[in-house]
């Protein structure tokens, strides 16, 4: 995940926390069915983070995962009310995480982890964005954009992935993961990239839905140029991340960001609006150590703030940050399963 530099955040302003305890119950921990906020609708998903310092948490224990412990986490995302899947990457560095004639194979417990989540989320009705990279190293954003011979290799990844796994009823369409930077407007580089390989995936998956989640949202201004250059993009969804865990936004502000988005994409017409919404912290340094799991009355917070202007609130991410007490595929930091509890008691109520 290149969420890249960051802005120090001072933390939560007085008028954040009298919203925290407007939304909470009167009880300690007690929660109050609010209608104006949206659940949790999904999570990115990986077989390995690209940074071993991000993913100190949950990176050792993954290449041990069999079959039945992928099985299981996706059942176990389901039951937490996740639709929506998207898996971040199907190779890294000259390998890929599934049987390829095109690179070789991580040497991973389970030979073929991408058949075995889709085959669970067939079975539980979750719906899979498919990742089309990183077919070299995820940190040449750059490169994989634009280098010619990196996208004849992508275009020959999808058509051996679709080949492989379309057949699935979730494989529901495509993530395109090179995070481009949306300062103030969509540059032209992204447009040709993001167009080139929804030209692929339309050839290859007539009816895939596809999605990028771009950073720089607190950037974007609403105004003629940047509809414009939306009104280019040919994607079905954009899920613009809401850089609060990399410290770029403030707790309490992103909702105004996205409300300018809002207004962008109805003008633009084109493309529909998701979150990508933060729920970790760094344990240290910003991009430098751990990601552990955020407090959710700050994950409260954010989904309160950009509910009003969404359709739905994706995080990055599940694996790693929240983890079910007792499941057989746990993999993460020890407060992920206080931050299940907690997101799961507050479900309840709103249900």
């Amino acid at each position: 995940m290149d969420r890249r530099q960051f802005i120090k955040s001072s933390g939560l302003t007085a008028a954040s926390l009298a919203l925290l305890n407007q939304t909470f119950g009167a009880s300690p921990g007690g929660f109050k069915r609010n209608p104006n906020i949206k659940a949790i609708s999904g999570s990115w998903f990986e077989f390995a983070h690209g940074s071993d310092a991000e993913g100190k948490y949950w990176n050792p224990a993954l290449p041990n995962f069999t079959e039945a412990q992928w099985r299981a986490k996706v059942m176990e995302m389901s039951e937490a009310g996740m639709e929506y899947l998207v898996l971040m990457s199907v190779a890294n560095n000259g390998k890929t995480f599934y049987p390829s004639a095109l690179q070789p194979r991580y040497e991973y417990a389970c030979t073929d982890p991408l058949e075995a989540v889709l085959s669970a989320a067939d079975e539980c009705g979750v719906k899979f964005f498919v990742s089309n990279d990183f077919w070299t190293d995820w940190t040449e954003t750059g490169k994989m954009m634009s280098d010619p011979a990196l996208a004849g290799l992508r275009e020959k990844g999808m058509e051996e992935i679709a080949g492989k796994y379309a057949h699935h009823k979730s494989f529901y369409g495509w993530y395109y993961p090179n995070e481009s930077g949306f300062w103030h407007t969509v540059d032209d580089t992204t447009i040709k990239y993001v167009n080139e390989c929804n030209r692929v995936a339309k050839k290859l998956t007539p009816r895939s839905v596809n999605l990028i989640a771009p950073y720089g949202t607190k950037s974007i201004r609403f105004d003629d140029k940047y509809v414009s250059q939306l009104d280019k993009l040919d994607i079905d969804i954009v899920a613009y991340q809401d850089e609060i865990g990399v410290k770029k936004a403030r707790v309490g502000t992103a909702g105004k960001y996205y409300e300018t988005l809002y207004k962008s994409h109805q003008k633009a017409g084109r493309s529909r609006l998701w979150a990508d919404m933060e729920i970790f912290e760094f344990e240290g340094e910003v991009y430098n150590s751990a990601l552990v799991p955020a407090g959710f009355d700050r994950v409260l917070k954010q989904m309160e703030d950009i509910s009003p202007f969404v359709e739905h609130i994706l995080i990055y991410q599940y694996m790693g940050l929240m983890n079910k007490p007792g499941s057989i595929a746990t993999a993460g930091h020890p407060d992920s399963e206080k931050l299940y509890k907690n997101y799961m008691a507050w479900l309840k109520v709103q249900q």
